[in-house]
């Protein structure tokens, strides 16, 4: 869902935060702290406007909107004021765009993210569906870890 903020209008368009997937979970950093994860991607293209290269560059332009992130071997960058708790709700936002995207959340995740006031986030440069399950996005990830495609940022709460 999205929801509007305020900013100037050089960020993502609405139609492509529409289309992103969202998937959120708690899960462990690696000092041990419990910390909330967040994944981003594009589900695969219908037309010839979403070959590969095209959702790849569609998801770079979100990772720079969100502050720039890094890949898994370089320092993560941190990127304040991305998140915005409200009630049980969670929504990213990003830089130059007037939306922002409301994450999928469970009150356990929303509560880690709330009283952390951070999330990892990962965006990944290959599609997904939208209707991939734990397995699937395991999967994902894993692939996407090793074929070194994901993008990481540490999300602060505003």
């Amino acid at each position: 869902m999205l929801t509007r903020t305020p900013s100037s209008l050089t960020g993502p368009r609405p139609g492509l935060l529409a289309s992103l997937g969202a998937w959120t979970w708690p899960g462990m950093a690696l000092d041990g702290q419990h910390v909330g994860h967040v994944l981003l991607a594009q589900p695969p293209g219908r037309t010839d406007h979403d070959a590969p290269e095209a959702i790849e560059a569609r998801m770079r332009v979100i990772a720079d909107c969100l502050g720039g992130l890094a890949n898994a071997r370089d320092p993560m960058p941190v990127l304040p004021g991305r998140l915005q708790v409200v009630g049980d709700r969670v929504l990213m936002r990003f830089h130059g765009s007037r939306y922002g995207l409301r994450l999928p959340t469970h009150p356990r995740w929303t509560a880690l993210v709330a009283r952390s006031g951070e999330a990892v986030v990962m965006v990944g440069l290959d599609a997904l569906p939208p209707s991939a399950d734990a397995a699937r996005v395991d999967a994902y990830l894993d692939a996407e870890l090793a074929a070194d495609r994901l993008l990481f940022g540490l999300a602060r709460t505003i």
